[in-house]
């Protein structure tokens, strides 16, 4: 077995640590505007970036990975490729704040292929839907005010990010009510889910980050042209939940936002001797979806840790 990776797990990192600067901000954008906003935003994230060294490298090797890859892209990489990659988070909490606070203009996001999901609606079936750390989750509940019978169930390890949930609980009570922080699958976890499901519910889970535990579960694929671990526990959920699989991609743009659904997987059943084998297909197929919505907007995925760091650790596939 490869020796344990020194980096740091995504967990340890606190994402939103400038959280009271965030709060700060949001007041001035609703006093005086984006602009004020904006300019007021630099100082906090230059303070953040000088004190987070791991975000800050993890930030440049990402975006010096899609430079290599991509070199036809017109990425900026350094300290300023940095900077412009924090100030899109900066926005991305901003948007959130605004999206609970009921300030956000709905009206000017684009969905793409939300017929996946209506059409399962109106057929009263659930799902599993499988995000990713691009863009802007939350932008899903446009779609959830457009047919209010769309019930969403979001998986989150939340501990690191308690501080900013608390914020959005005050700006609507009822921002909490679809989370549900899981670290490990218990059967009574997925017995809820399960129940979820059956009455015609969503489960959303992120499909971009390695669990949290001391031996993940993970199946390797390539990304930006170099081998990544991605979690097995989307389709392993899917699979034991007997539902169909659709993936979610978000991201801002100039004329608003884009959500995007994807029809994945009807159906995930895993063969007992083909077990890992289709995990990895189902890994790998899911970071073919990553990586195109990645590179339309690299400077909008905001997993700040070394996502390759693991690469070189062992495949576990399943529990034996």
């Amino acid at each position: 077995m490869s020796a344990p990776s020194r980096t740091r797990h995504w967990a340890q990192i606190n994402e939103v640590s400038f959280v009271a600067g965030m709060r700060l901000l949001f007041a001035v954008y609703r006093l005086l505007g984006r602009l004020p906003f904006r300019l007021m935003l630099y100082p906090v994230l230059c303070w953040y970036i000088a004190v987070n060294g791991p975000a800050r490298c993890a930030s440049r090797r990402f975006l010096e990975q899609v430079r290599r890859y991509r070199p036809d892209l017109p990425l900026r990489t350094g300290i300023a490729g940095v900077l412009r990659h924090f100030a899109a988070f900066g926005e991305s909490l901003l948007d959130k704040m605004l999206l609970w606070g009921g300030l956000f203009p709905v009206e000017r996001v684009q969905l793409h292929g939300s017929a996946h999901i209506t059409d399962a609606i109106a057929a009263g079936r659930g799902g599993l839907i499988i995000c990713t750390h691009l863009g802007n989750l939350e932008l899903c509940r446009v779609i959830g005010r457009q047919h209010p019978a769309l019930k969403l169930t979001v998986l989150v390890h939340t501990r690191h990010a308690q501080a900013f949930n608390q914020m959005l609980a005050q700006l609507d009570p009822g921002s909490q009510l679809n989370l549900m922080q899981v670290t490990e699958m218990s059967p009574a976890t997925a017995i809820v889910l399960a129940e979820k499901v059956a009455q015609g519910e969503f489960v959303v889970i992120a499909g971009d980050r390695v669990p949290v535990s001391p031996q993940p579960r993970v199946a390797h694929a390539s990304f930006m042209g170099k081998n990544a671990p991605f979690p097995i526990g989307p389709y392993v959920m899917a699979a034991l939940l007997q539902c169909p699989v659709y993936l979610m991609f978000s991201r801002r743009s100039a004329e608003g936002a884009e959500v995007s659904f994807e029809a994945f997987r009807q159906q995930i059943i895993l063969p007992r001797k083909q077990r890992d084998q289709v995990l990895a297909e189902l890994a790998a197929a899911y970071a073919i979806r990553l990586e195109a919505h990645c590179l339309q907007a690299p400077y909008q995925w905001f997993n700040f840790y070394d996502f390759w760091a693991d690469s070189a650790l062992d495949e576990h596939h399943a529990s034996h």
